[in-house]
């Protein structure tokens, strides 16, 4: 048994609601932003070998910035998300993706995630255009929806399988902590392999 983290990130582009439906198969239409930091857990299975995906949801506001760059160091993977009805978080990917590369481990896994998908109606950013983002960038791409599910354990799974690939593969130290990886059932580890049973509780961003 292994537990593997990672962090969630976005500004007001339902991340908070993916990792709501990921974790607890709801979906609260109603929510405030994220202030700082909140975490969910699951337990799934790969490989038939059961392992604890921690994540951390960070807070999109730029005032907080400073504080989620402390969650991508002990991160071996991270969700990148953006409202296929808001071209303005599309725009700001660019932004967010290099400070992830920046302060991250090399080695860390990416998923972009249209967000949405089920107001398609709307759409202000196309399928090819997320597809071409993440081609150029070396990211894996999905689009999904909060409210309905698509996709959302796929998304979430998907990001997973590659980091465990990846183990496999000796890309990953697993004996150092700070890759966000630890091997056997342990407790909670906080932000680059440090132990934290807490979190901040503070809502999501759906609008």
């Amino acid at each position: 048994m292994g537990s593997v983290s990672w962090w969630n990130d976005g500004k007001r582009v339902g991340k908070s609601c993916l990792l709501l439906q990921f974790t607890d198969k709801r979906f609260q239409p109603v929510h405030d932003l994220t202030i700082g930091v909140e975490f969910g857990a699951r337990m799934i299975t790969i490989d038939n070998k059961p392992i604890k995906l921690q994540i951390w949801d960070t807070a999109g506001q730029e005032s907080f910035r400073s504080i989620t760059r402390s969650y991508y160091r002990g991160a071996a993977g991270a969700l990148l998300v953006y409202d296929i009805t808001r071209r303005e978080t599309f725009n700001h990917l660019a932004s967010w993706l290099e400070d992830a590369r920046q302060h991250a481990n090399a080695n860390m896994t990416i998923m972009l995630i249209g967000n949405k998908s089920d107001l398609s109606h709307r759409r202000a950013v196309s399928i090819e255009e997320g597809q071409q983002f993440a081609k150029e960038h070396g990211l894996i791409f999905m689009e999904a929806s909060a409210k309905t599910a698509q996709n959302v354990e796929e998304a979430f799974i998907n990001t997973a399988a590659t980091i465990y690939k990846k183990i496999q593969d000796g890309v990953f130290d697993v004996s150092n902590e700070s890759y966000g990886i630890k091997i056997g059932y342990g407790g909670i580890q906080g932000p680059a392999g440090g132990r934290d049973g807490s979190s901040s509780q503070a809502g999501g961003c759906c609008n």
